[in-house]
């Protein structure tokens, strides 16, 4: 393993915090810092984790300016993320991003043409590409398991007037953050989105409409994929609709198809051929873990279970020390990270784009591919 040191910064302690220790356990990190407003959360978070004061920030804009800084991570709400994205880019920082990348397309194009010109590693820190559920998925279909792939579907299905939310979640568009029902999709036939229909359905409260513009309590889509004849679709919704948190994908396959469990804790279930079908219960990902980082997976590594985000989704799947073990080898290979800006921006602007296929009755909308 290359000696090479880097500091990082984590901007944002909601979940965000979750990351510290990971990162604190990783062998080619240096040191770690965190940037929040609030006075108390810095203090409580430097002494539980032995930060160093010069490493701790009141201000996003103070930490691109440090050249003591190597890479940020931003965990902040979605209406920064474009913003702090491109800031840390532009002071030629490595970069990581929670979901989505950006609101808009634009802000997409802008992300993918700064981390071009600054020639340095950026990741969207999408959970849902490294859940045990779906790496489970991923290796039947890199093994050929699954045969041939004829189908796949995902939902995202949450109820963000749980309190926690921040809220600019209220009246939220459904499909125009919806990476973590499209991206599982797209990665498992390892190709990306190139057209969407999307209709959406119901409708919400007066209040909750007019925040965005927006009248659907659900969206779903259809994309078309690049170089296959599968077809994929997805569903979202935030508001409205009664149900558990879903998080889920299924894959439908010419020797074997996946179907993710209808109630969480019930188990996902395996098609192998004719009418079998058998409950399974996914396996831990440790083993892909260098052994600092690799208990980090399991539920009761995460510092604040009772975090809006952990009780509602499961505990992230145990994806954290995957993603933080991705982001730092990218930066110490010099290599683009497995969710780079071209592709992460693509799986942000098929959202985008099936928000606005819906909000134009279903019209089928060309999604922007951002490949050099």
């Amino acid at each position: 393993m290359s000696q090479k040191q880097i500091t990082v910064v984590i901007v944002g302690m909601g979940f965000g915090k979750e990351f510290i220790s990971i990162y604190q356990s990783h062998p080619n990190i240096k040191a770690v810092g965190i940037c929040t407003r609030n006075k108390q959360t810095r203090d409580e978070l430097t002494a539980k984790f032995n930060l160093d004061p010069n490493l701790v920030f009141e201000n996003f804009d103070d930490v691109p300016k440090r050249d003591d800084v190597d890479a940020i991570h931003i965990v902040t709400p979605v209406p920064q993320h474009a913003q702090m994205t491109l800031a840390s880019l532009n002071a030629g920082k490595h970069t990581a991003c929670t979901i989505p990348m950006a609101m808009t397309k634009e802000d997409c194009i802008a992300i993918v043409d700064a981390k071009r010109r600054a020639n340095k590693v950026y990741m969207m820190m999408e959970t849902a590409l490294y859940t045990r559920e779906f790496l489970y998925g991923l290796d039947l279909a890199k093994t050929g398991q699954l045969g041939d792939i004829q189908f796949v579907r995902g939902s995202h299905i949450q109820d963000m007037s749980m309190d926690g939310w921040d809220e600019y979640w209220k009246g939220y568009p459904p499909m125009l953050n919806g990476t973590h029902a499209i991206s599982p999709l797209l990665k498992i036939n390892n190709t990306i989105a190139e057209t969407v229909v999307c209709h959406g359905s119901g409708r919400l409260s007066e209040d909750l409409a007019s925040r965005y513009g927006s009248p659907f309590a659900v969206e779903t889509a259809t994309f078309t994929l690049k170089d296959s004849n599968v077809v994929a679709e997805a569903t979202r919704s935030l508001f409205d609709v009664v149900r558990q948190y879903r998080e889920s994908y299924d894959v439908y396959g010419t020797k074997m198809s996946f179907e993710w469990e209808q109630l969480q804790d019930e188990d996902h279930v395996i098609f192998d051929g004719g009418e079998n079908a058998k409950r399974i219960s996914i396996p831990d990902t440790d083993d892909l873990l260098i052994e600092p980082i690799k208990h980090f997976t399991r539920r009761e590594k995460i510092d604040d279970p009772n975090h809006v985000s952990f009780l509602q989704g499961a505990g992230h799947g145990g994806s954290h020390p995957h993603l933080v073990q991705e982001f730092v080898a990218a930066i110490i290979e010099g290599r683009d990270s497995a969710v780079d800006a071209a592709l992460a921006a693509n799986y942000t602007c098929a959202g985008i784009c099936a928000h606005e296929s819906a909000m134009n009755g279903g019209i089928r909308v060309q999604i922007p591919s951002f490949e050099a």
